[in-house]
C-alpha cells in the first residue's frame, strides 16, 4: 500500500512542476509578444521615413515644401554645430522646457486644488459651473495675444498660456475624480470621527488619484503647446521662434527638425510621468490590459 504522505508528496511536487512550466511559458509569450511589437515599431518608422525619403528623391512629392528626412538630419547637424540665428539650439529647447514646465508645474497645482475643493463642495461648484463652461469653451489659444500684451515678450506670458492649458484638463479629472469617490469610505471615515481634512488627505484625494495622473499624460502635452504658442507670438528665443522663422525662410527641414525635437521632449516628460504613476499608485491592482502585457 502506498503511503499518504508519499502520495501527496509525489502530487505536490507534480503541480509544482506544472506551475513552473506554465509560469515559463507565459513568460516565454509575453517576451515574444514585446519581441513582435518592437519589431513592428521599427519596420513602421523604417517605411515611413524610407518612404518619406523615396518619395522625395524621385520627386513624387516636392521637397520644397514637405522637406526630406536626410535634410532633416543635416538641419540638426547644422543647429548642433552652429546654433540657430538665436543661439544656440540647446538654450532654445531649455527655454521652450522651461516654460513648459512651470506651466505645467502651476496648471497642474491649480487644477487638483480647485478640483478638489469645488468636488467636495456642491454649493461652489453649482455657483460656479456656468461660469467655468464659459472659460471653457473660449479657445484658450487666443489668451496667448492678451497674455503677450499684457506680460510682454519674456517668459510669464509663456508659462500663463501653458498654465491655462494644462489647468482644465486637470480640474475636469480631479472634480469628476471627487465625485466618484465611494460613498461608503466617506461615511465610514466620518463615522470613525475623521475631520474634513483628513478625510480629503487619506481618502478623496487618494481615491481620486488615477484620475488626476490619467489626466497628466495629457496635459504635459498641452503644456508644451502653450509654450510654443506663445513663442509664436513674440518672444526672444525658443523653439517656436526656431520654427518660425523656418516657415517664414520656407525651410520646411527646420520645421520639421524642431518638430523632431519637441516630440522628444514629450516622449521624456511621458516616460518620467509613467514612473510617477507607477510609484503613486503601486498599491492599485494591474489592469486587465497591464496583466496582459
Amino acid at each position: 500500500m502506498t503511503d499518504p504522505a508519499v502520495a501527496t508528496g509525489v502530487i505536490s511536487s507534480a503541480l509544482a512542476a506544472d506551475d513552473v512550466a506554465v509560469t515559463a511559458d507565459v513568460r516565454a509569450a509575453a517576451r515574444h509578444r514585446r519581441v513582435m511589437v518592437w519589431a513592428a515599431r521599427l519596420a513602421t518608422l523604417v517605411v515611413v521615413i524610407g518612404g518619406w525619403q523615396l518619395l522625395t528623391s524621385a520627386k513624387i512629392v516636392d521637397k520644397f515644401f514637405w522637406g526630406q528626412p536626410s535634410g532633416i538630419v543635416g538641419q540638426l547637424n547644422d543647429w548642433v554645430r552652429h546654433g540657430t540665428a538665436y543661439g544656440s539650439i540647446w538654450l532654445q529647447v531649455w527655454t521652450t522646457f522651461r516654460e513648459a514646465v512651470l506651466g505645467f508645474v502651476f496648471g497642474v497645482i491649480a487644477g487638483v486644488i480647485v478640483g478638489v475643493l469645488l468636488g467636495q463642495f456642491r454649493f461652489f461648484s453649482e455657483v460656479l459651473s456656468p461660469y467655468i463652461k464659459v472659460a471653457n469653451a473660449i479657445p484658450r489659444i487666443v489668451l496667448g495675444s492678451l497674455f503677450t500684451v499684457a506680460l510682454g515678450l519674456g517668459i510669464a506670458a509663456k508659462v500663463s498660456l501653458a498654465a491655462v492649458l494644462v489647468f482644465f484638463v486637470v480640474f475636469f479629472n480631479a472634480f469628476q475624480g471627487v465625485r466618484e469617490v465611494d460613498r461608503n469610505l466617506l461615511n465610514n471615515a466620518r463615522v470613525l470621527g475623521a475631520s474634513r481634512r483628513a478625510i480629503t488627505r487619506h481618502v478623496v484625494i487618494p481615491s481620486a488619484l488615477t484620475w488626476i495622473i490619467a489626466s497628466l499624460h495629457v496635459a504635459f502635452g498641452l503644456a508644451i503647446i502653450g509654450a510654443i504658442v506663445g513663442e509664436f507670438l513674440g518672444a526672444q528665443r525658443g523653439l517656436g521662434l526656431v520654427i518660425a522663422t523656418a516657415q517664414n525662410n520656407f525651410n520646411p527641414n527646420g520645421v520639421f527638425a524642431a518638430m523632431f525635437i519637441i516630440a522628444l521632449l514629450a516622449l521624456t516628460a511621458e516616460g518620467l510621468i509613467g514612473l510617477l504613476e507607477r510609484r503613486l499608485l503601486s498599491w492599485r491592482p494591474p489592469s486587465q490590459a497591464e496583466a496582459a502585457a
